[in-house]
């Protein structure tokens, strides 16, 4: 037990060992009052132990800041690196683009624009690190709809287009038909098994590090009734617990679609802490869903037309409803035959 050095009285460090409390970790993730509880100690006991315990925390090297985590990227490099999202001007409103260890939600009306986003994605992985990819391939499982096969092909046709950034032949040499691997599930069961059994096989290889559910919300939607919300809140769970272990096991993003509902006036309360009020939509499956999340995202799509010398097309807007790194903001962006672009107004 490494809470043997700790100069603790006999009688503490016996209630220690009763309760198996074999850790300082374990010492300091108990609250005063759990720790009364579990090691029948008085309160003032419980409190030097906690800041003996936190002591001798403070004088092991291996224990670090929030800032030194933040600053230290040669140790940490998962907490800076983002996958690009292929548009330099999104990658600056996003910091960088998507984290590459949590789940990334982007949710919104019909034709806002969300398999695009996607789709561009599975394609900005497989370029290097220099270039703001992965390296490797993706995964796209399908829960509703057929795979967009046509539209892959488009866009890796103008990829040369899109990401100027990047060598023509660099691009030539990448096979981008050849790292998106797709899977249609058609209930939860079968989602679950993809996530459990073949998604770590492609992940182990390194076959793929992005992981695209297209949607989320489909599958749940269909199977559960209103009469089932904590059923349906205990398999979301589950759902989100293995994509963080994958996501945090292989430093691979996990990129999920999500349908919305309509605004009902009695869930303002709950609208307001999700970052949503005052929307006419609000995204599906509730707060359960919701605190799985490391960042959500929500398109729209405008009545308005780009000018012409922004390529045209339909106007449409993304925002960050929440995310650690960056503040609530907006920015508008356009589909076209070459993939989705940011539009700079100023």
């Amino acid at each position: 037990m490494d809470w043997e050095h700790l100069d603790l009285d006999p009688q503490v460090a016996a209630a220690l060992q009763k309760a198996n409390i074999k850790s300082v970790g374990d010492i300091l993730s108990y609250s005063v009052v759990d720790l009364q509880r579990i090691a029948h100690l008085s309160i003032p006991d419980v409190q030097d132990l906690q800041k003996a315990a936190a002591i001798t925390l403070q004088k092991d090297k291996k224990t670090i800041t929030a800032l030194q985590l933040y600053e230290d990227v040669a140790t940490f490099p998962s907490q800076h690196q983002k996958l690009s999202l292929g548009c330099g001007l999104l990658n600056r409103f996003l910091r960088g683009g998507v984290p590459i260890v949590g789940i990334t939600e982007v949710t919104g009306e019909s034709s806002a624009g969300k398999t695009q986003i996607a789709l561009q994605l599975c394609l900005c992985a497989q370029y290097s690190a220099d270039y703001g990819g992965l390296g490797a391939g993706a995964v796209y499982i399908c829960t509703e709809d057929a795979f967009p096969s046509k539209r892959l092909q488009q866009l890796i046709k103008f990829q040369h287009k899109l990401r100027s950034d990047v060598p023509t032949d660099i691009i030539r040499n990448i096979r981008f038909g050849d790292g998106v691997y797709v899977e249609h599930t058609a209930d939860i069961e079968m989602l679950t098994d993809c996530i459990t059994k073949k998604l770590p096989i492609l992940l182990r290889r390194g076959q793929v590090r992005l992981i695209v559910i297209d949607s989320i919300a489909a599958l749940f939607r269909c199977e559960f009734t209103a009469k089932d919300a904590a059923l349906k809140a205990k398999h979301l769970q589950s759902l989100g617990a293995r994509l963080h272990h994958l996501s945090r096991s292989f430093t691979a993003p996990v990129f999920c679609i999500n349908q919305v509902t309509d605004t009902m006036k009695e869930m303002d309360s709950v609208l307001s802490h999700l970052g949503l009020q005052d929307k006419k939509v609000q995204p599906a499956l509730g707060v359960s869903w919701s605190n799985q999340l490391l960042m959500r995202l929500m398109v729209s799509r405008t009545q308005t037309m780009a000018p012409p010398s922004h390529t045209g097309g339909i106007l449409r807007t993304m925002e960050v409803v929440f995310a650690p790194h960056i503040p609530p903001s907006t920015c508008y962006y356009t589909v076209d035959l070459e993939g989705v672009r940011g539009m700079d107004f100023s």
